[in-house]
């Protein structure tokens, strides 16, 4: 990676490393489809936070401080950014009610094309930055004003049906109707259809799309190395399965996480315009992050809202095949 502490030959290992995690996770641990329960899910967010930890330890040692508390800060980053991720999967499921027995399956391919996605969004930033100075003030311009946003909205919203790319799966992808498989494809006589986990797939893999506009701006804030970049958006993609099904039934429970949320985005937001006149030291920077997103967890417990509404789901279309076999 041009720009990188780290040489190609490390990244690759990185991968294979992933790699091998991921077809553990599906190919043994997770092989039959099966509801995902909390005692299970807490296991694995341990498991994946001491992985990430480790790696960024090593990080710390290895390429010294500052890329070390670069990764950490990326990570946290990324990891609280993705509580908005599991909002919207939470509503994704509801409107398309998807079996939970079946959530494990389309999260873990969802995360496979997430990371595919994510490095192609940070090679391009990361381009851009290196030929043109002044997108840095674009991008964090743009985190500000997401920051801003959330701070007004505040909850999260969902539309799949307003989906362009699910719009046009609809249309000319052939689907039946019905979670009676476990696949994506099934073959009915001599033609193959979609099943409605396909279409659950296409929306949350561009969900995603849209999660990485904001995530990967901001992390850019707090390091240029790709590898640093990268490394901690996968370790805390890896995670979020699990943070899933950890905190699915519990969300609600944070109502003031997004205003941290925004408050961190407009800070690095804040930190990219700023960055030529002066630099925040990352230390500082990993402490501030830290501290706004423990305050709002802790507020949110101390003194929740009186009134609490939650957003409503829309209902789908019915989902059919529009074509019928003779």
């Amino acid at each position: 990676m041009p720009g990188s502490v780290a040489d190609p030959l490390f990244l690759v290992g990185f991968l294979i490393v992933v790699v091998f995690l991921l077809a553990l996770d599906l190919g043994v641990l997770h092989r039959k489809a099966h509801v995902v329960r909390f005692r299970e899910a807490l296991l694995w967010s341990i498991v994946w936070v001491v992985l990430s930890i480790s790696f960024g330890t090593y990080v710390y040692f290895k390429f010294g401080p500052t890329k070390g508390l670069e990764f950490f800060a990326g990570y946290l980053i990324e990891y609280a950014l993705s509580v908005d991720n599991i909002f919207v999967f939470i509503l994704l499921f509801s409107y398309f009610a998807v079996p939970p027995r079946l959530h494990h399956r389309v999260l873990f391919w969802g995360i496979i094309g997430a990371l595919i996605m994510r490095a192609t969004f940070i090679l391009a930033g990361a381009a851009l930055m290196e030929m043109f100075h002044w997108i840095i003030y674009v991008f964090g311009g743009f985190l500000v004003f997401t920051g801003y946003k959330i701070l007004r909205q505040g909850e999260t919203e969902v539309h799949p049906e307003r989906n362009p790319v699910v719009r046009l799966f609809q249309r000319f992808v052939p689907l039946v109707s019905d979670y009676s498989s476990e696949r994506f494809f099934v073959k009915q006589g001599a033609r193959r259809f979609a099943t409605p986990l396909a279409l659950v797939l296409v929306t949350v893999e561009t969900t995603d799309v849209v999660f990485a506009v904001d995530s990967i701006p901001a992390i850019f804030a707090v390091s240029r190395d790709p590898f640093i970049v990268y490394t901690s958006n996968v370790c805390a993609i890896l995670g979020l399965r699990s943070m899933y099904f950890l905190l699915a039934t519990i969300v609600d429970r944070f109502p003031y996480l997004n205003v941290g949320l925004g408050l961190v985005l407009i800070f690095v937001g804040v930190k990219m315009l700023t960055g030529d006149v002066y630099k925040i030291p990352i230390g500082i920077s990993l402490a501030v992050v830290a501290l706004i997103l423990g305050t709002s967890v802790a507020v949110s417990l101390i003194r929740p809202p009186t009134h609490r509404t939650k957003p409503s789901i829309p209902q789908p279309p019915l989902v059919t095949s529009g074509r019928k076999d003779s």
